[in-house]
């Protein structure tokens, strides 16, 4: 079960945990683009019209996928880009210190949340974003720094995501302590934790450090509307 989810996990967490941010158009299943701008397939014969559609709620999305390929209306949609990412699961979570305070965010840090994720990694993540799990956060200089969080969630798994640092403060060990506390909460639920990052990234080396292992590629589809 849990390995016929992660081959698909935009698809499964919208038919369990994140079901209530659902929609459907014709076999496809998106999220909400107020949430999260992702979709995923099962059938490409019926992307193109799905495609069309969803096109007409927001003006740019992405499609998740391991090794389909969508089809889409040229005349109505464009592929920006295929980004080549490849799915982490953790293996045996290697301990880390924990050197600095690391607080719960809630709904008043979220125009900060956004404006850190947007400035470091910008493209998918929404405001609202923020309700699809917790986020967890780093403060310096009475600013949020740092963060890293939980977006794609089912019955048996929990995805970390948004593991940002302002660039004037990288290096100083905060995305790895974020990392390492968002991994041990998930652990606490009873679930798998997972991540999705880009090929190349040096980050993937942190990861390792704490026991993930990379199993399949993943790719990301971003079209947006012409």
């Amino acid at each position: 079960m849990i390995n016929n989810q992660l081959k698909n996990p935009v698809w499964f967490a919208l038919n369990e945990t994140h079901k209530k941010y659902t929609i459907n158009y014709d076999g496809l299943q998106f999220y909400d683009p107020n949430i999260c701008p992702f979709g995923a397939f099962i059938d490409n014969n019926k992307t193109k019209n799905a495609l069309n559609k969803y096109a007409k709620l927001t003006d740019s999305f992405f499609l998740v996928s391991e090794n389909e390929t969508p089809l889409f209306d040229e005349n109505i949609i464009s592929l920006d880009k295929k980004i080549e990412c490849c799915q982490m699961i953790l293996d045996t979570l290697i301990e880390v210190e924990i050197t600095e305070e690391i607080i719960l965010l809630s709904e008043k840090h979220i125009d900060q949340i956004y404006n850190l994720v947007w400035l470091v990694m910008p493209g998918y993540f929404r405001k609202r974003t923020f309700e699809m799990g917790k986020y967890f956060g780093v403060f310096k200089d009475n600013k949020l720094v740092s963060i890293a969080g939980q977006r794609m969630q089912t019955n048996h798994f929990i995805e970390v995501s948004a593991v940002v640092t302002h660039p004037e403060y990288t290096r100083k060990g905060f995305s790895k302590q974020l990392t390492y506390h968002v991994t041990k909460d998930i652990i606490a639920q009873e679930k798998l934790p997972i991540l999705h990052t880009n090929k190349g990234n040096i980050a993937i080396k942190m990861y390792e450090n704490l026991g993930f292992k990379i199993t399949r590629d993943m790719n990301w589809w971003h079209f947006t509307k012409k």
